[in-house]
C-alpha cells in the first residue's frame, strides 16, 4: 500500500485544481446561458447559483495554489504560486495558471463593485472571464499532473464543451456597431384591426 502522507500537499493541490477548473466551467457556461437568453427568468435564484460557482472557483484557486506551499518536492515560495515568470518550475504553464487564478478570482470580486465602477465598464471586463477560464483550461492541460489521464480529459471535455458551444454561439453571430452581440428582439403586437361595421359619417 503506498503511502500518501508525503504527498499531502500536491495531492490537495491537484484535487483543488480540477474542482476550481469544474467550477469555472459551469460558471462561464451558466453566466452564457443567462447572457443568452436560454435561460429565460434570470431571476435571484439563478444569479445566486453563478454567483456560488465564482465564489467556490475562487476558493479552490486557492487552495490550490497555497498546497504547493508544504510540497517537499518543487519547493515553491509565495513569490512562486502568486507572480508570473518568478518560479523556474514549468514556467510557461505556471504562469499561465497564475495569471489565470489572479484573473478569475479580480473578475469574479468584481461584482462586488459594479455600483462604483458602473454597470457598463463592469460588464466590459465581466467578458474576460472567458479568456481566464481559457487560460485556466491551458494550464490544467499544460502542467497538470494527470493531463495525460483518460478520465481527466474526459473530464475536462464533458465540462468544458457545453462552455465553449456557448462561447461560440454568444461571440461567432452578428453584432451591433459598439461590438456587442446582436440579440434578438420579440416582434411587436400588430395592431388591432380597425373596425368596419359602423358606417361612415356623412
Amino acid at each position: 500500500m503506498v503511502n500518501a502522507a508525503p504527498h499531502l500537499f500536491w495531492i490537495t493541490s491537484r484535487a483543488a485544481g480540477i474542482v476550481a477548473l469544474v467550477l469555472a466551467s459551469l460558471g462561464v457556461a451558466f453566466g452564457l446561458l443567462m447572457a443568452t437568453k436560454l435561460l429565460r427568468r434570470r431571476g435571484p435564484d439563478l444569479i445566486a447559483v453563478h454567483e456560488i460557482l465564482s465564489l467556490g472557483t475562487i476558493a479552490a484557486i486557492a487552495v490550490h495554489g497555497l498546497a504547493l506551499l508544504g510540497d517537499q518536492y518543487v519547493h515553491l515560495s509565495i513569490a512562486d504560486i502568486a507572480i508570473p515568470f518568478i518560479g523556474a518550475y514549468k514556467i510557461v504553464w505556471t504562469t499561465t495558471g497564475i495569471i489565470a487564478g489572479w484573473a478569475l478570482a479580480l473578475l469574479g470580486l468584481s461584482y462586488y463593485v459594479r455600483r462604483h465602477i458602473g454597470a457598463a465598464r463592469w460588464r466590459s471586463l465581466h467578458r474576460l472571464t472567458v479568456l481566464a477560464w481559457a487560460a485556466g483550461l491551458i494550464h490544467a492541460l499544460g502542467e497538470g499532473t494527470d493531463a495525460g489521464q483518460l478520465w481527466f480529459l474526459a473530464m475536462i471535455g464533458i465540462v468544458a464543451a457545453p462552455a465553449v458551444a456557448l462561447v461560440v454561439l454568444r461571440y461567432a453571430g452578428p453584432r451591433e456597431p459598439n461590438g456587442r452581440p446582436v440579440e434578438r428582439r420579440r416582434a411587436a403586437p400588430a395592431a388591432p384591426p380597425v373596425s368596419t361595421s359602423l358606417a361612415e359619417p356623412s
